[in-house]
């Protein structure tokens, strides 16, 4: 049976929107070697890209462990499952001062709530500040994460206005462009990458957009445009996303996540 993604149909056998996102997520790790990873998706694209495509990634998590092997997925930031096997734990002055202040992080691996055309991120409220429709967990060190590292990939479990509109709600996390209009020069490019259910947003740094450059198959360029809050620009030579392969979902489902902490 067809899994649906965004509402649309796929030709990917059962697979859930989770399985669809961290498959497509962790092929844009390919290459890189140390990747601070955030709960949740971000976690699940890493873990399996470390069984895939970057074999060698050094993965980093805000509660300082370094070199991250887990027997199982963190339940949370602080799970003592990520310390054993881990290559370091840090403290976090050590960590937020030496390994992200230090240049050290390749791609900072993150979700939000919220996402605009520079890549500029809300995980703080929806809705007004002072009366909120849903109040977030905040930043953390998302925020250390966008100016320190030399890139940001963002995935997000919805592809709607609300989810990426023109304004955001409340920006927690300011991407590279924001930060220099404010006279602060960050270290990165700011977000690169954003995998939705729908497809790839992309753009190279500074002073640009992002742009749709891929879609998942059956999804259409209107139906993507017509989900995004601003009006989104698109690659002049369109890809289509590769699903999920059986090796990929194997992975996820028996060795990744078996307990689906994550995946749903």
């Amino acid at each position: 049976m067809p899994a649906s993604a965004g509402g649309v149909e796929l030709n990917t056998g059962a697979v859930t929107s989770s399985e669809l996102l961290a498959a497509v997520a962790s092929r844009e790790l390919a290459g890189k070697n140390t990747v601070f990873a955030g709960i949740g998706l971000p976690t699940l694209a890493v873990s399996l890209a470390q069984l895939t495509v970057a074999p060698d990634v050094e993965i980093v998590y805000e509660s300082g462990v370094c070199g991250a092997h887990p027997s199982h997925l963190p339940e949370t930031i602080a799970d003592s499952v990520l310390i054993t096997g881990s290559e370091a734990v840090l403290s976090m002055p050590a960590l937020f001062g030496y390994v992200l202040q230090g240049g050290r992080i390749d791609v900072g691996f993150l979700g939000a709530a919220q996402i605009d055309r520079w890549g500029n991120l809300n995980s703080s409220v929806i809705g007004e500040w002072d009366a909120p429709k849903v109040r977030l967990p905040g930043s953390g060190g998302a925020m250390e994460v966008m100016a320190n590292s030399r890139e940001v990939f963002v995935v997000m479990r919805r592809h709607d206005p609300r989810s990426l509109p023109a304004e955001l709600d409340f920006c927690t996390s300011p991407g590279p462009d924001r930060a220099l209009r404010d006279g602060i020069r960050p270290r990165g490019a700011g977000v690169t990458r954003v995998i939705t259910d729908l497809g790839i947003l992309a753009r190279d740094g500074v002073g640009e957009e992002l742009r749709l450059v891929a879609t998942h198959p059956g999804v259409t360029v209107e139906q993507v445009r017509a989900a995004t809050g601003w009006d989104l620009a698109v690659a002049d030579e369109l890809a289509t996303v590769e699903p999920p392969t059986e090796a990929e979902l194997g992975l996820l489902r028996a060795q990744v996540d078996p307990d689906r902490v994550y995946l749903r």
